[in-house]
């Protein structure tokens, strides 16, 4: 992400803001954001930090202190190179455990100690370890979206940019695939499997099989294909983009579906009358900040609550105060690790 405007300087980002995100945050806010943004990005280098962002993260926050965005393999990556010695990562818990479990020596900090999520709360290290013991010899792949002790139960993470690319570099064909059950659900019809689920009663295990968990996004569920039909009604030549954690009939009524920085990058390589994107609502904001010339229909009313509990104020006193830090036991995060490295190897 380049940034266009000085840093430090707070009458340079009130002028950014006012000619890219006046729609999106009110004018009055303006400087006030600006004076939180210069004493954050002065902070970084006093605190040898950097600031990692999720593209969910709010405008002001993802534009004028983030260091590196993206999706969380993106991000993931970024961790793993990171070379300051403090990593402050605007995400949720579990994004900011994997930096940990990348970077031991490294202090990551978490601006909320309150950012959860739903799917990763879905499952736990013994719900694992069931599934393993009742499909025994079969491969467990792992939706990065999930908490250290349940990777360190997992042979290979994914996200659901690589998920499928993942499935097919095992060469099994039978795959306990956790915790999302849209995103399994999805990967299986792109894969040519089958999917079945334990708690539903299903016993057998034949060739060619996902073996779910039923974990969801708790705003990715809110979609649905009224959502779709009743925008294309109003804006018939609207491409619709949807979030692999969407339900299934949804990825199958939109027009394309990818990760989070998939749908950016289909947004700025593609020149469509309108978008709609079916995710985040602040993700759109942030592209719109970038792209003024697209428009992005405003249908969106979902934002992640843990997301949200990640603001400049709580970013800020985070670096002054090293507060929130993550921390992963050794022997939790060597297992995860290699779940980790496994999933970077295959891309």
């Amino acid at each position: 992400m380049k940034k266009t405007f000085d840093s430090g300087s707070v009458e340079s980002i009130c002028s950014w803001m006012g000619e890219h995100v006046a729609h999106l945050v009110p004018e009055i806010e303006h400087r006030a954001k600006a004076e939180l943004a210069v004493e954050i990005n002065r902070m970084k280098g006093e605190r040898d930090a950097i600031i990692l962002g999720h593209n969910y993260m709010e405008p002001a926050l993802y534009h004028l202190v983030a260091d590196v965005t993206g999706d969380s393999l993106e991000l993931c990556r970024k961790a793993a190179v990171a070379s300051q010695q403090v990593i402050v990562f605007c995400g949720v818990e579990f994004m900011a455990e994997t930096a940990k479990i990348i970077n031991p020596s490294r202090t990551v900090l978490i601006p909320s100690e309150k950012a959860g999520c739903s799917l990763a709360q879905s499952i736990t290290a013994d719900d694992v370890r069931a599934l393993k013991a009742r499909y025994p010899g079969v491969p467990v792949v792992t939706y990065i979206n999930t908490y250290a002790d349940v990777k360190a139960e997992t042979d290979v993470c994914c996200t659901s940019g690589n998920a499928a690319k993942v499935v097919a570099a095992l060469d099994s064909d039978r795959v306990i695939f956790i915790p999302d059950e849209y995103l399994a659900r999805n990967v299986a019809r792109e894969t040519g499997k089958t999917i079945i689920f334990p708690d539903d009663g299903s016993n057998g295990c034949g060739p060619n099989t996902f073996i779910g968990w039923h974990g969801k996004c708790e705003v990715h569920e809110l979609f649905g294909v009224q959502d779709i039909t009743d925008v294309r009604r109003q804006f018939p030549d609207a491409v619709v983009l949807a979030h692999p954690e969407c339900p299934p009939e949804v990825v199958e009524a939109s027009d394309f579906s990818g990760s989070t920085s998939a749908m950016i990058a289909y947004v700025q390589e593609t020149d469509a009358p309108h978008y709609l994107l079916l995710t985040e609502c602040a993700m759109a904001d942030n592209i719109v900040a970038e792209n003024p010339a697209k428009e992005l229909l405003r249908m969106c009313s979902h934002r992640c609550p843990h997301m949200a509990q990640i603001t400049l104020e709580d970013t800020l006193a985070a670096l002054q105060n090293l507060q929130y830090e993550v921390d992963v036991p050794e022997e939790i995060r060597i297992k995860a690790k290699a779940s980790i490295d496994r999933m970077l190897e295959i891309g």
